[in-house]
């Protein structure tokens, strides 16, 4: 019979690449981790893994094993929360990951509004980019992701189809502005064409953001010089308002950094994003996860 800790050990080794490391990860011996692995190997009736060098490789039925352990996993501690919130043994936990701009915006008002309302819930925060809070969803790894998408960009349809079998809840439509420097030509101008910015410097975001700049400036014509790039939303602000170049932001991000130096001008044509939360159907139905949602949907609203 295969157990739920024997799955994460196992998803600890397969993602650290070793014993001595999962056990690191796990806060416990080397030997138990052997010992346990030795045990799903006999439960599965097959070897799971091995070792190549100074590291574990999964064997193909350590690598179905690992591909169904986040789902079960993920399952079984949305059966373990729901059922303890109906017994009222406790109010429950949320393990909440969203990209920045929405940690520093959104997030704080919606979990002020659930300290509040259900004191004895736990949340906890951590940040990470979509796709990779997608997959920390998907692994077992959070509870809630908040996430976005570019209306357009060539990712789209492949952004909705990895999202089909997770509950989406759309939040908040997220235009994109222009930031330019205060002595810039178009400082004070109420809004900017793309191809205007053609000869400029540019500073990009994200990757993913990155990745929608090129796509939208090759849109307009002409393909960016990226002198900076950065993950840092108040870096970008900061390059700008040195005269560095210019940039394009989500307006969440703008919110969350104190501008100095820096003018803001609408972009044309208008580039949107479309941010919104996460979760597994199994999750969704888990009321200390239900409620969280409410708070964010809530906390978009405003």
């Amino acid at each position: 019979m295969i157990e739920a800790r024997h799955l994460r050990v196992l998803r600890a080794v397969a993602g650290t690449g070793s014993f001595s490391a999962a056990a690191r990860e796990l806060g416990c011996t080397q030997p138990a981790v052997s010992q346990q692995m030795k045990a799903l190997e006999q439960s599965a009736g097959t070897p799971l893994l091995i070792r190549t060098g100074r590291e574990m490789r999964l064997t193909q039925a350590g690598e179905a094993l690992v591909r169904h352990a986040a789902g079960i996993l993920a399952g079984l501690v949305a059966a373990e929360e729901e059922v303890a919130a109906i017994a009222g043994l406790r109010a429950g936990r949320v393990r909440l990951v969203s990209f920045p701009s929405g940690s520093s915006t959104l997030v704080p008002t919606a979990l002020a509004a659930m300290r509040a309302a259900h004191p004895g819930t736990r949340i906890s925060l951590v940040e990470a980019e979509p796709p990779r809070s997608v997959e920390m969803l998907r692994e077992g790894d959070c509870d809630l992701a908040l996430a976005f998408r570019y209306g357009g960009e060539s990712g789209t349809s492949a952004t909705a189809a990895e999202w089909e079998d997770l509950v989406v809840t759309p939040l908040l439509t997220d235009r994109l502005v222009g930031l330019v420097p205060e002595g810039h030509r178009l400082a004070g101008a109420e809004r900017v064409g793309m191809a205007e910015l053609a000869e400029e410097p540019w500073i990009a975001g994200c990757p993913r953001c990155r990745r929608h700049l090129v796509e939208v400036c090759e849109g307009a014509g002409f393909t960016p010089r990226i002198d900076f790039a950065t993950d840092d939303y108040p870096a970008v602000v900061g390059l700008v308002g040195a005269g560095l170049g210019v940039a394009v932001l989500p307006e969440l991000a703008v919110e969350s950094v104190r501008a100095k130096g820096v003018s803001t001008l609408a972009v044309e044509p208008a580039v949107e994003r479309e941010v919104v939360a996460l979760t597994l159907p199994d999750l969704a139905r888990v009321p200390a996860v239900a409620a969280t949602l409410g708070e964010l949907v809530r906390a978009a609203a405003r």
